[in-house]
């Protein structure tokens, strides 16, 4: 990180601190932004957490989410911190247009921003840059800023929960994005005191009744296979959001159940919504979904993990999609690397 020593000298004395992350906010949006919250806390600042949207309930067992701002709930309030904010960290985005209104709002202040981020091709909006491509998450980074703060020793079991969360959701309980440096930061991680395995049963085995039977709904009626192209997808329209009340982050996880199928390269969950469908993919091996999302989709994220959207129908989207195929038919279905 670029800097470092500059940014060391302005967080020496308490300073009010706005801390942002993106749009409907996962596992490591919110985990890195309350790891933070709580590291600057520790160091005595004033600090406050604002997400664009409202966020899954899923992560309700991390300590400090009663102190989040939604943007689409107080915007005059989050302005408000925007504006008298000493210091604005920016989080698992790299673009002030993935935070939407507040964006604008960051865009306006002459406040020193920094930027934690491990997405590609970042837009160079902040004085102080931390940018890795290569890191599994931002909470990864995160743990990684600060030692360079010289702190580690500050990371104890709440700010260890809040990293280790973010991880395990973005590396799919380690199943990809993973690196030597990633577990022995985990290893690091585990030395403040945290239950690894009470944040695993709280991700991936607190699903109630309503969120199973979709789960089974997508795997016999929704998902569609494309065998010669080694590709699945599971389609929820207008009515299964209905029939089911799909609420934010119900869906989590169910598009990786495609690639538990031996054969499958890439997995696909469209969900459509009133103004679009949102898409998210998944892939195995060195197959890039990012680079799709990015080209056809106006969206990005990760070589094995991204999203993005249509502003079609989803017969026409669908329609796109087995171009897209058609396209990358070679690399699909080549021998695999895995």
């Amino acid at each position: 990180m670029k800097n470092i020593e500059s940014l060391k000298e302005i967080l020496q004395t308490p300073k009010k601190v706005a801390i942002v992350s993106h749009r409907n906010p996962d596992g490591d949006a919110i985990g890195s932004s309350l790891g933070l919250f709580h590291y600057l806390s520790r160091r005595g600042h004033d600090a406050t957490v604002i997400f664009p949207s409202r966020y899954p309930l899923l992560f309700n067992y991390l300590p400090g989410m009663d102190y989040i701002l939604v943007d689409d709930d107080y915007p005059d309030q989050t302005q408000k911190v925007c504006e008298e904010a000493d210091v604005i960290f920016c989080l698992d985005f790299n673009s002030l247009a993935r935070i939407d209104r507040i964006g604008e709002v960051i865009a306006a202040q002459d406040t020193p921003k920094v930027m934690i981020d491990h997405h590609l091709n970042p837009d160079e909006f902040a004085e102080y840059f931390y940018s890795d491509p290569t890191a599994s998450s931002t909470c990864e980074m995160l743990y990684h800023f600060i030692r360079m703060m010289g702190d580690e020793k500050l990371v104890d079991k709440v700010i260890g929960e809040c990293l280790y969360t973010g991880i395990l959701t973005d590396t799919g309980s380690f199943s990809y994005s993973t690196s030597p440096t990633l577990y022995r930061t985990v290893a690091d991680i585990y030395e403040s005191g945290i239950d690894g395995t009470f944040v695993q049963n709280k991700i991936f085995n607190g699903q109630n009744e309503k969120q199973l039977r979709l789960l089974g709904y997508s795997i016999t009626e929704a998902m569609r296979l494309y065998n010669n192209y080694n590709v699945g997808i599971i389609v929820l329209d207008m009515k299964d959001h209905r029939r089911f009340r799909i609420k934010r982050g119900d869906t989590e996880g169910i598009v990786n159940y495609i690639l538990k199928m031996k054969n499958m390269r890439m997995a696909i969950l469209m969900c459509e919504r009133e103004t679009c469908v949102k898409l998210s993919f998944r892939s195995k091996g060195a197959f890039s979904v990012q680079e799709i999302c990015q080209k056809y989709f106006d969206g990005g994220g990760h070589r094995n993990a991204s999203g993005g959207v249509s502003h079609d129908t989803i017969g026409n989207t669908i329609k796109k999609l087995k171009e897209i195929f058609e396209t990358y038919r070679e690399q699909l279905t080549a021998e695999p690397d895995y």
